[in-house]
């Protein structure tokens, strides 16, 4: 058996009894029951499986969960709440961002990521963010939409092309 990792996920702190190298993915969803990174690709192309180590935006499935000791380990279930959901939540609600909602967790995460080292990206700065972040649905202008709304921008203000 292997001995007890510490871990702090959304604020509060655990301890597991798994691998070191185990993916923090498989970690999260199958001993957390954290079920907002999703397991997509699994070779960390499609940012599905993204959550924030330290503020960071890092895709869980290509990290060992050994990566994440002595970090703070925050997954969409920990950005905000359903009383007080964080703005990139929100806005993806208001901008009905989502169709089958699988690269939502992504979309989120990595947004959220850069909207807290950069309030006010340009779209040029978003669409380069997303880049790496699939989505199959084809809600990318609304994607783009809710970042915008959770900048505090609407529409383009000269920051970059229209959408």
């Amino acid at each position: 058996m292997a001995d007890p990792l510490s871990l702090v996920v959304n604020g509060q702190p655990r301890q597991l009894a798994v691998a070191a190298d185990t993916p923090l993915l498989y970690v999260l969803r199958n001993d957390l029951q954290l079920n907002g990174p999703k397991f997509g690709c699994g070779l960390g192309e499609c940012g599905a499986c993204t959550v924030h180590l330290d503020g960071v935006a890092t895709r869980s499935c290509i990290t060992p969960v050994s990566a994440a000791l002595g970090r703070q380990v925050t997954t969409l279930e920990g950005l905000g709440t359903l009383e007080a959901p964080h703005p990139v939540q929100q806005a993806f609600i208001d901008e009905q961002a989502a169709q089958c909602g699988y690269c939502t967790n992504g979309m989120v995460m990595t947004s959220a990521a850069l909207l807290a080292r950069n309030p006010k990206p340009s779209d040029d700065e978003i669409r380069q963010e997303l880049a790496y972040n699939l989505c199959r649905c084809g809600t990318h202008i609304e994607i783009l939409n809710a970042v915008r709304r959770a900048a505090g921008r609407s529409g383009d203000d000269g920051q970059g092309s229209p959408a």
